[in-house]
């Protein structure tokens, strides 16, 4: 991806090539709309699938955050599925504008989305039955983890973060970062490589 990084605020310089998919999951059909410079272009990459796959709601009456959306597979199927209202938040302005254009094609109405850096442009008053996210392991630890903390603020009482990450990179300490900050942390699924945990708040 030459010196562009999906995790930034901005693309400028990088020439748009937009593409598109269709996703079938649990008998329904989605098409999503993609473009160079945002996050596993071609398809759903195997992590968010596999999140999307291993995913319950709880009956928590508040809305599901998508944190790290990109342009908003995990969120828009996750509402569609399960008719919920969910909030998707991402840094990337173009994966951002894809995720308007997404919600439109696949008329994922309750799906509100916002641009900005992690939780700073969610209403501080907004609070979720569970965060959902496949984090940006290339941004770093400290973003992460950060998203771990800011999930930690933002969920009700019961509520729940969902987080999908890699064996290799770092799902082990993830963990343990999970159960010190929530007091408990389980590995609902392990697929492909892929953790899927699960902390409750």
């Amino acid at each position: 991806m030459s010196n562009h990084h999906y995790y930034q605020e901005n693309q400028d310089g990088l020439a748009s090539n937009p593409a598109s998919f269709d996703f079938y999951f649990r008998d329904q059909h989605f098409k999503f709309h993609t473009d160079d410079g945002v996050f596993s272009k071609s398809y759903i990459d195997y992590g968010s699938f596999a999140l999307l796959k291993a995913f319950i709601p709880n009956d928590l009456d508040a809305p599901i955050l998508d944190m790290g959306s990109g342009y908003g597979p995990i969120g828009i199927v996750i509402s569609k599925l399960f008719q919920k209202e969910v909030h998707l938040c991402e840094i990337n302005e173009r994966a951002y504008q894809l995720s308007l254009k997404n919600i439109e094609e696949n008329s994922a109405d309750l799906v509100h989305p916002h641009q900005g850096n992690l939780f700073e442009s969610l209403n501080s008053e907004y609070r979720f039955s569970s965060v959902v996210t496949n984090p940006p392991i290339r941004a770093g630890k400290q973003v992460v983890y950060a998203i771990y903390d800011g999930a930690y603020d933002r969920l009700v009482s019961g509520g729940e973060l969902w987080v999908v990450i890699q064996k290799k990179q770092g799902a082990p300490s993830s963990k343990e970062y999970l159960t010190n900050l929530f007091g408990n942390c389980e590995i609902i699924a392990r697929d492909k490589g892929y953790y899927i945990l699960k902390a409750i708040r």
